[in-house]
């Protein structure tokens, strides 16, 4: 039986960050409603959610959430290290307050992620080797900073960036100290990427702190990638969904959780357009295909 796991629910069903238009009728109090409802305990923060600690916990406590994380975008590959410093503090200050572990950053230094006339299967960065220097030194330093605070620093590779794929993961691992650098495992990053997701977590389980569930539609990707479509774009066809509506197998992932003894938060995501995926439905519909993924591991288990 999987111990110490909680899972959590991520809002960008509901109302998309980097495509405002998708949701932008759907309100915070809705979100966290029918996250609750679902069955979730814990939610990531998205672009309408209160920035007063104090008010987002009163929203949070009667429906039983707790605040997983939140995204923050890094520049340190672009910008003087001063400026993300302080955007990662005042991050970083906030999370604590609402009683997150874990701080989620990813490098959006020559990004692509939000690029519309740049494929997400064809044009993606990368870095040169005095864009790695900056990018890990700077991980370090800030994993410092969240260590002050008894946090981790969990880096989230993702499609459209400098680090993406296993070979990049492998050289952002294998070149930052594991007590300041931590890493967020995301099955849709991964397996849109071109790896294998259950591979990936075997071969850094004992770097990953965060992780993120998500599926892919296979057709809808051969699609994507005919059309040379960009991320945004890839979203908008429906690239992303729930697990237990995609191509992905979560059973053996989640062995391989349990089987690592990984603590800590399991999160629901997939941008989708709500208009296309009812965000109460698919949320509920993942927690019942994992639920039942673990229910069936308990049967055999017992008998």
């Amino acid at each position: 039986m999987i111990q110490n796991i909680r899972y959590g629910c991520a809002p960008i069903a509901w109302t998309n960050d980097d495509l405002p238009e998708l949701g932008s009728a759907n309100t915070f109090e809705q979100c966290i409603s029918e996250m609750a409802l679902a069955g979730y305990e814990g939610t990531e923060i998205g672009n309408k959610y209160p920035n007063n600690p104090s008010v987002l916990r009163e929203y949070l406590e009667p429906r039983g959430l707790n605040v997983a994380s939140a995204w923050l975008s890094l520049f340190l590959t672009t910008e003087k290290f001063e400026v993300t410093e302080a955007a990662f503090i005042q991050h970083r200050d906030f999370l604590y307050e609402v009683g997150a572990k874990v701080i989620v950053v990813c490098e959006q230094g020559q990004s692509i992620q939000k690029d519309l006339n740049k494929s997400i299967f064809t044009d993606k960065p990368h870095f040169t080797n005095d864009e790695w220097h900056k990018l890990l030194r700077g991980l370090e330093k800030l994993g410092t900073l969240a260590n002050e605070k008894n946090m981790t620093l969990v880096y989230h590779p993702h499609m459209g960036t400098g680090v993406q794929t296993d070979l990049e993961i492998q050289r952002l691992m294998d070149n930052t100290d594991k007590n300041k650098v931590s890493l967020l495992y995301d099955t849709g990053h991964l397996a849109l990427s071109g790896e294998t997701a259950i591979d990936i977590f075997n071969k850094y389980k004992d770097r990953i702190d965060h992780i993120h569930f998500k599926d892919i539609r296979k057709h809808i990707a051969q699609e994507a990638k005919l059309q040379n479509d960009s991320f945004l774009a890839s979203i908008k066809r429906g690239i992303f969904t729930v697990p237990g509506d995609g191509y992905i197998d979560f059973a053996p992932i989640l062995k391989a959780i349990e089987s690592n003894n990984y603590q800590g938060w399991i999160v629901v995501e997939a941008e989708q357009d709500p208009e296309k995926a009812n965000p109460f439905i698919y949320a509920k519909k993942a927690k019942d295909y994992l639920n039942n993924i673990q229910q069936n591991r308990e049967e055999k288990y017992i008998s």
